[in-house]
């Protein structure tokens, strides 16, 4: 055990600290009023990505303001299916569109634009040079699964269904989605390495909705070759996965993908994970983001509660899923009194 200056990197090599690590999912958005204030002057989400300066910004604002131990890269996990071809835009109040649908176009069919990707870059080495010396630098992609789930469809869905029947009727053709994906991401994380990030985090957020055998297939199969090629080529560079819904499957996927700290949504009991997952594997998580709404004793016995249950191995505190926009600051900056125990 030990605080280390950068305590968050230190946890994600196996350093269990006095304290847990901190940061939040989403932690650069919408609950912030910087963030809105900025948002009017630069247009669109896309825009605002896409433009170093403002997206650098944001990623800095959450670190000023709490002090948080992670700061992660301000981006959206769609910038790889626009890499790979497909046109991106977001429709006001229904999200992201992609275009055309490969559920009636063949991905043969995209002409890949890997040069779109290098705002993030610009992004990154912005960030990277004015972090404080604290603060561990997170890049993120999405994992091919979900990514894949937004190109099938043209948008995102309930069910992934579009591409799950995909994945039923023509694997073969999915395969080679998953696999465009799988090695534009391994690119895409490793540029973003080479600029400036200190660790990455696969978000697999819709990987809740699929069966034992094809989780096997299209989560843990893909993440552990996307794993492996970027250890091959940043061997010091750790990876977070994190399986949104995945359930009983965590100590699978935990075992099989290599990862080097696995990611709990809201819905894992933390004492259950404790037991399930490898001796020592550090943890991150898994505070309900409604609890954080909530405020109050509510929030302080889930906080509590998790803090306890990852007390013997290295664990980095943070949300379920994502903030939502109406979080109160307020709320945010006792959470992070209570982790610290201030």
């Amino acid at each position: 055990m030990t605080g280390s200056p950068k305590q968050l990197l230190a946890t994600l090599r196996g350093v269990r600290q006095e304290r847990p690590a901190l940061w939040l999912m989403r932690q650069a958005g919408r609950y912030l009023p910087e963030y809105r204030a900025l948002r009017e002057t630069r247009g669109g989400f896309l825009e605002l990505c896409y433009d170093p300066e403002a997206a650098a910004e944001v990623t800095l604002q959450p670190i000023r303001r709490f002090g948080f131990d992670g700061a992660i890269l301000f981006s959206d996990i769609l910038v790889v299916p626009h890499a790979l071809g497909q046109e991106l835009w977001f429709e006001a109040g229904e999200g992201p569109r992609l275009a055309p649908p490969l559920v009636d176009s063949s991905l043969a069919a995209l002409e890949a634009a890997p040069e779109r990707l290098e705002p993030v870059y610009a992004t990154v080495a912005r960030v990277a040079a004015a972090l404080p010396e604290a603060t561990t630098f997170l890049g993120f992609a999405g994992s091919p699964w979900t990514v894949a789930t937004y190109m099938v469809a043209g948008q995102g869905s309930k069910d992934q269904a579009a591409a799950r029947r995909m994945a039923f009727g023509d694997p073969v053709a999915f395969a080679a989605i998953v696999d465009a994906i799988t090695d534009v991401t391994i690119t895409y994380l490793s540029c973003q390495i080479e600029n400036g990030v200190e660790a990455v985090q696969l978000f697999d957020s819709w990987a809740g909705s699929l069966s034992p055998a094809q989780f096997e297939r299209w989560v843990i199969a893909p993440n552990a070759e996307i794993v492996r090629r970027l250890k091959a080529l940043h061997p010091g560079t750790p990876v977070i996965g994190f399986p949104k819904g995945a359930g009983g499957k965590l100590a699978a996927y935990a075992r099989e993908t290599g990862v080097d700290a696995i990611g709990l949504d809201e819905t894992v009991d933390p004492a259950w994970a404790d037991a399930a997952l490898p001796e020592n594997l550090p943890v991150q998580g898994n505070l309900d983001p409604l609890a954080l709404v909530a405020g109050g004793e509510a929030l302080d016995a889930a906080t509590d509660r998790i803090l306890a249950a990852f007390a013997s191995r290295p664990h980095i505190f943070n949300l379920g899923h994502g903030i939502v926009p109406d979080t109160a600051v307020a709320h945010v900056e006792h959470l992070v009194r209570r982790v610290r125990g201030g």
